[in-house]
């Protein structure tokens, strides 16, 4: 069983990790303050198109005024970092939610794909916890958010890993040559170990066997503790070769919660 001490230092890694996410996003979202201004290339003018609720138009006209969206990027930047510092509350997680939802609309529903769900999931996680926290015992509510949290991670592993499997490329490991001749780095050097057949089929079915056999994780903390590492090269990896650095920072806030999750179980 995961004991009160153990509790606190899951819920305080999860929060520490998921206030680098959100500071590094929100960094990133005020670098392209100039592209998202009235004269800028996604100017909401034309987003708030997609929006079908015609009501719901002038309510979002007022907060994605450039200003005030701006302001409310600085204010997710605040928040972040007091929940890296000092930890959640119920308010302090609800603006955060709230702000991810504004972000997310002001994107068309997503800004990075994958990483912008991990980060919602995150902090729905912790919603739970907080707003739980209110009605029942603390302990049961953030046993829940964990809960919610890992079941969603795991499961994107697990579907990740079969759905490889289920194409030919993948198993013959064409796939991982293809992917990353088309890097930021560019195509692979001619001598590169990945262009040979037989290697590149060993490294495609070592990523596909870890993905697919993730809800082993929970089955012990050390487990939980192996695939979560891996997890961890393997999205450092995929910063260094494609550039999607959220993708590190969005998965990592998980592991925590996979790990308490993996002491729950036994």
């Amino acid at each position: 069983m995961l004991t009160p001490t153990g509790l606190l230092l899951v819920t305080r890694a999860l929060e520490f990790l998921l206030a680098i996410s959100l500071g590094l996003q929100t960094l990133e979202f005020l670098r392209l303050s100039e592209a998202t201004s009235a004269h800028g290339l996604w100017v909401w003018s034309v987003q708030r198109r997609d929006i079908p609720q015609a009501w719901l138009r002038p309510c979002l006209d007022a907060l994605m005024r450039p200003s005030t969206y701006k302001t409310l990027l600085w204010l997710r930047l605040v928040a972040a970092l007091c929940l890296g510092l000092w930890g959640g509350s119920l308010a302090l997680v609800l603006f955060l939610f709230a702000g991810t939802v504004l972000i997310l609309i002001r994107w068309r529903g997503a800004f990075n794909g994958g990483s912008d769900f991990m980060t919602l999931v995150v902090l729905t996680g912790l919603l739970i916890a907080y707003v739980g926290g209110e009605f029942v015992n603390p302990a049961l509510a953030w046993r829940a958010g964990l809960w919610y949290i890992t079941l969603q991670a795991v499961t994107s592993y697990f579907m990740s890993g079969w759905v490889k499997m289920l194409r030919p490329e993948w198993r013959s490991g064409a796939a991982m040559t293809i992917f990353l001749n088309a890097a930021i780095y560019g195509p692979l050097s001619p001598k590169h170990w990945l262009r040979q057949p037989g290697l590149a089929c060993f490294g495609a079915w070592s990523f596909m066997l870890w993905e697919a056999t993730f809800p082993l994780a929970l089955m012990h903390p050390l487990w939980a503790l192996l695939y979560c590492s891996i997890a961890a090269v393997f999205h450092l990896l995929v910063f260094w070769f494609f550039g999607l650095n959220r993708f590190f920072w969005a998965w990592l806030a998980t592991f925590p919660a996979i790990v308490g999750c993996s002491v729950l179980w036994i």
